[in-house]
């Protein structure tokens, strides 16, 4: 099947799983015990090197929660999980508040966290509310995504979950890469092409709706079973294990182990003949090794400094004063996640250089809004934390959640892992 994954690199972690649980164990153990990690390896006989690490991550813990006690004094902060604070805040603008809801990630702390994208359904097209995307997902953590289509639930931009790509960059908005330790944030390009033994057909878009009638695009599985219509005076070409097998100006049937190429005649006619079909998707920036990619806009914070480039991402209907959700990092590797209440006199909501300007004093050295307005809604714990317009929040098409990555029990002395 012609594939849309992107190369996963040849990496190993530094320290097995194995290690990993036992090392999560010792220091449960250490805690209740009042165990310096210095002392832990004479009473286990543990290795020197499992040692280091086991005190690395006690500094990191306790560095953690030194940053958290500076930059949110006075503020309410709760520990949800080793390595995530949930802070309260209220900022006030022309003597009117804006209540905040901070999630601070410290992944560095526990290695056991997973924080990537996930969909409402098994396909593109469905939505439905945080609480039972988190609750399938077992999320400690889970913040709306980007754009949507609301008709349909169809995500509006960059999207790749586990390495796999969903849709593809419209407008060459900004996006956010997660990776194995850490992020990055760009504007994205999609670089995607056809190859076939006759040449390479250029690919403008992948499950994205169409913009321009002289856009060729592909339509995977993961759009649906049908793909749309072909544009006025264009074609759907069906591959199936790299060959053609049908043609259609109408919606066709996306067959297993292929996809649909939706495009004008004049452009995808030379290649009806060629005997082999080769899908090629690749991002600009090619961010190498990177999990997973999510995608908002405008900017908010790039490079340490304000940035907001609303006009130059096509997003200047989401100006003024609204309900906002963002996301960053900051130069320790910190993740921020940030909802902000609006349309109600208890709080009134943020611009985007408002909000801009709280993610900077947040520490983010770069920074990106997300889907905002009635989509703002963040679930902690169980429960939905912020004052959603719809008690709740609206069905979304997709979110970006936090668990973990297993659980360890001791059953008749014996570990478990699930």
């Amino acid at each position: 099947m012609d594939t849309i994954y992107l190369q996963r690199p040849q990496t190993e972690k530094t320290a097995t799983s194995v290690a990993g649980i036992f090392i999560a164990l010792s220091l449960l153990f250490m805690q209740n015990a009042g165990i310096l990690a210095k002392d832990i390896g004479g009473l286990t006989g543990i290795s020197p090197e499992l040692n280091y690490i086991m005190e690395q991550r006690l500094r990191q813990e306790q560095l953690f929660n030194q940053t958290i006690n500076n930059k949110y004094k006075n503020q309410v902060v709760s520990d949800i999980e080793k390595g995530i604070k949930h802070i309260r805040l209220t900022k006030y603008y022309n003597g009117k508040p804006v209540k905040i809801n901070v999630v601070e990630v410290a992944q560095g702390v526990n290695e056991d966290l997973i924080i990537e994208p996930v969909i409402a359904s098994e396909k593109l097209a469905g939505r439905i509310k945080i609480s039972s995307i988190a609750e399938r997902e077992n999320a400690i953590v889970a913040i709306n995504g980007g754009y949507f289509k609301p008709q349909t639930g169809t995500p509006l931009g960059a999207l790749m979950i586990n390495k796999k790509v969903y849709t593809g960059p419209i407008y060459d908005r900004v996006a956010i890469g997660f990776f194995d330790n850490g992020y990055s944030m760009s504007r994205l390009q999609l670089n995607a092409e056809v190859k076939t033994n006759i040449g390479g057909l250029k690919i403008d878009n992948i499950n994205q709706p169409r913009m321009l009638s002289t856009h060729v695009i592909v339509f995977t599985g993961d759009w649906g079973k049908v793909s749309p219509q072909a544009p006025k005076y264009g074609i759907n070409a069906v591959i199936q294990n790299g060959k053609v097998i049908k043609t259609s100006s109408q919606p066709c049937v996306i067959p297993e182990n292929g996809y649909v190429i939706s495009a004008p005649e004049s452009k995808i006619k030379p290649f009806l003949n060629s005997n082999r079909f080769n899908l090629d998707v690749r991002m600009s920036p090619d961010w190498k090794g990177v999990n997973h990619i999510l995608s908002g806009g405008p900017y908010l914070v790039k490079d340490g400094e304000v940035y907001v480039d609303m006009t130059a991402e096509k997003l200047t209907s989401i100006g003024g004063r609204n309900p906002r959700t963002a996301i960053g990092y900051t130069k320790d590797n910190h993740l921020i996640l940030l909802t902000a209440d609006g349309r109600e006199g208890a709080s009134i909501g943020l611009t985007l250089n408002e909000l801009a300007n709280t993610m900077k004093q947040l520490g983010c050295i770069n920074a990106m809004n997300l889907d905002g307005g009635g989509s703002t809604v963040m679930y902690i714990g169980g429960k939905v934390v912020n004052k959603p317009a719809v008690q709740g929040g609206i069905p979304l098409s997709h979110t970006l959640v936090i668990r973990r990555n297993y659980k360890v029990t001791m059953k008749d002395d014996k570990i478990t892992k699930r």
